[in-house]
């Protein structure tokens, strides 16, 4: 059966055609994604909500080939990245930015140093372009002042702020943030989101973000992707009013849902 559920707009930045992923564990076969079909729009901010297991995280990993699928094909901003040689695939990376939950910070580097390490991995830019790029990117998470300052010193807020200004140096299209506020307490969550967002309607990129936090999902995203099993079950638009999810997994997650963070939406 395929996981197909659609939402009518404009051209999709992202399109998975019948994408699945299996892994072998302990001897036998795990399904983690199942031969799901998503299209996201250019400047949405997409959601992927669903229990542990369910897939949401090798899903988002399958939008950039972090995870290759076994079956179907992955389209990003009109480009087969499937169909991609390694080094053509490297280069299309460049224009999608990752942020982690556990930040992936270099310890050993300073704020400054962390953000303009893909520039300098990259190259094609000089050390002054590199400084100014991150200047902006620091300016842009409101830690302009910490560009001297090493991990160990910064709250875990400003450390995933410093993580989304690196996914950011490279001006990519397209965010993928994976559970990215939940190490994180519900007031440094909203200043989090609020980036996001900011970011989103500044720069009009495109942002699809795991969580397992419906309150998330209610205070940042447009649309919303429900997976269980692995399977894509249902999508919804997300309104003021909130999200009316008909699943019996979505209704559960709306029943069992905490709200604190809506003053970012």
């Amino acid at each position: 059966m395929t996981s197909t559920v659609s939402i009518a707009g404009a051209q999709a930045l992202i399109r998975l055609d019948a994408v699945s992923k299996s892994f072998t564990v302990d001897g036998g076969t795990y399904d983690a994604v199942k031969r799901v079909t998503l299209s996201i729009q250019r400047g949405d901010i997409y959601g992927l909500i669903g229990k542990s297991g369910a897939g949401k995280s090798t899903l988002l990993r399958l939008i950039n080939l972090l995870e290759r699928p076994d079956d179907g094909a992955v389209h990003v901003d009109g480009v087969a990245l499937t169909s991609l040689s390694k080094r053509d695939l490297r280069r299309a990376r460049q224009s999608i930015g990752m942020i982690f939950q556990q930040f992936n910070l270099m310890q050993n580097l300073d704020v400054f140093e962390n953000v303009a390490f893909p520039l300098r991995v990259h190259g094609g830019r000089s050390r002054e372009q590199i400084a100014r790029r991150v200047a902006d990117c620091l300016d842009i998470v409101g830690l302009a002042e910490k560009a001297r300052v090493y991990p160990a010193q910064l709250s875990g807020g400003q450390k995933q702020r410093v993580a989304i200004a690196r996914a950011l140096a490279s001006e990519p299209a397209v965010l993928l943030c994976d559970e990215p506020t939940s190490a994180l307490d519900p007031e440094t969550t909203r200043s989090v989101l609020a980036v996001l967002r900011d970011i989103n309607q500044r720069l009009g990129v495109t942002i699809v973000i795991v969580t397992h936090e419906l309150a998330v999902v209610r205070a940042l995203c447009r649309h919303v992707g429900v997976l269980e099993n692995g399977e894509l079950i249902e999508q919804a638009e997300i309104t003021r009013q909130g999200v009316a999810l008909q699943s019996a997994l979505g209704r559960e997650l709306v029943r069992e849902a905490y709200h604190p963070y809506e003053e970012v939406a």
